[in-house]
């Protein structure tokens, strides 16, 4: 790949920098800004579980907004016992509305289908919509949350205690990436008739367009089907993603991520990696844990990785659609698997070039770093519009919606009384008391670079 000689940094001083980097990041001894490989990660067949490869993948973390997929499992449930129907009304109440972002910000009252909040659950990662299907499937925040731990148990996630349907700071809600990849899986195989929920990259309502997180590794990987991404300072960037080609589906888990970049890069990666393994042991088999959380304030001491540290990690040889492909729109009728509809050509390995490019301005150009460790946009970033309001005839009883409208706040987080899952030693401290700030608030930190937008890719 040809960049003009203003726009890219020779080989030979990327060395440089790389080793000058190495020999700060060794005399440095983890400090402040450091750079630290991503915590954990494991990679799974989707079908067989057979474990394709991981890394301290039984460690404790904190799972962030990916809690929000056992959230949606209980509500693919619910409406699999006919205890709801996607046409449910699911109304936001006192207690919904005054959660944290990030949020949809709607008044106690407004009501939607429980369709359209698990678009705006899984797309915007809205806090306060968790919590309003959370009361709407389980009658209360506290009744849902013991509903998720006695699921956790049930489907064998042995580091995994939940205090919250959200992820938001708590030190005591953690999980592993084994944990994260056994509900993942259990979602895909369960529930196929809604995974396109998983794989929309936006949303439009009203005017707004709100666009997933995971946009880039769904526009950019061959065969992505999604999942869910999550942040707090606490945890870093996390993701659960998975791919389909030929028929069968790999499925990743990563935690502690520096950046979005970053996170679809290693995605990338692993989950291509995947497709050439095929045995393994079974994440049945895979239990216990095996070290605790990492302290507060990680996403601090875990510096962003540059441009040149990132071509330099995932520009190499990677196998990607010698021409352009393009993938229908998953449904919920086709179990949300993107079908291809120009014939694949045959992959071929791509350019080992890693030049950073850089723009006229002489800035990174972001968007061909990405075209370089994740991969060029094979489709566009589509927003699927989501209405408020509910059907008439279709709904929950007047005063049931109005019951948790207008449900008091809980005095204090609600802790489920049989989530004491592991030992108090594997348990970070406890949530501080009322009125004092959470450890691992979202908004410390550096301003989150979740990734850049840059303009769509020329057409040949």
């Amino acid at each position: 790949m040809l960049f003009s000689p203003a726009g890219r940094t020779s080989r030979f001083a990327r060395w440089i920098a790389t080793a000058a980097f190495l020999a700060a990041l060794c005399s440095a001894g983890g400090s402040t800004g450091a750079r630290a490989d991503i915590a954990s990660w494991i990679v799974i067949d989707a079908e067989t579980g057979a474990v394709l490869e991981q890394k301290d993948a039984l460690r404790q973390w904190y799972p962030a907004s990916i809690t929000k997929l056992m959230t949606a499992y209980l509500a693919f449930k619910a409406i699999r016992d006919g205890r709801a129907t996607l046409d449910s009304a699911v109304a936001i109440s006192v207690n919904a509305r005054a959660q944290p972002p990030s949020k949809m910000g709607f008044k106690p009252g407004t009501q939607m289908t429980l369709d359209s909040a698990l678009k705006m659950l899984i797309v915007k990662s809205a806090n306060d919509i968790a919590v309003a299907v959370a009361e709407t499937i389980g009658g209360s925040e506290p009744a849902f949350i013991e509903m998720m731990n006695a699921e956790a148990r049930r489907l064998g996630m042995t580091s995994t205690r939940f205090v919250n349907p959200h992820g938001l700071p708590d030190n005591r809600q953690v999980s592993s990436a084994r944990d994260l990849a056994v509900l993942g899986r259990t979602l895909w195989r369960e529930f196929p008739q809604y995974r396109s929920y998983f794989g929309l990259s936006a949303i439009r309502v009203g005017k707004k367009t709100l666009r997933s997180a995971n946009r880039e590794f769904l526009a950019r990987v061959r065969g992505a089907n999604g999942m869910k991404t999550g942040y707090i300072c606490n945890s870093g960037l996390n993701v659960v993603v998975s791919a389909t080609r030929g028929g069968r589906t790999v499925m990743a888990v990563i935690l502690g991520s520096a950046s979005g970049v970053e996170r679809a890069a290693k995605a990338r990666k692993l989950i291509d990696d995947g497709f050439r393994k095929r045995s393994g042991r079974n994440i049945d088999a895979l239990t216990g844990s095996a070290g605790g959380p990492p302290a507060d304030g990680y996403c601090k001491r875990n510096a962003r990785p540059s441009a040149e540290e990132l071509m330099a990690t995932f520009s190499g040889p990677q196998l990607r659609p010698s021409s352009a492909l393009s993938f229908a729109q998953g449904d919920l009728a086709s179990g949300g698997v993107r079908r291809p509809i120009v014939m694949q050509a045959p992959a071929v390995e791509a350019d080992g070039d890693d030049d950073v490019p850089t723009r006229e301005d002489g800035k990174t150009d972001w968007g061909k770093v990405m075209d370089e460790i994740i991969g060029p946009r094979q489709r566009g970033i589509e927003a699927v519009q989501v209405s408020l309001g509910i059907p008439k005839g279709k709904v929950g009883t007047a005063a049931a919606v109005a019951a948790i409208v207008n449900a008091p706040l809980p005095r204090d987080k609600p802790m489920a009384e049989n989530a004491s899952l592991l030992p108090a030693s594997a348990v970070a401290a406890e949530a501080p008391s009322a009125g004092s700030p959470l450890p691992g608030a979202i908004f410390r930190g550096k301003p989150l670079l979740i990734a850049p937008v840059p303009p769509p890719n020329p057409r040949p």
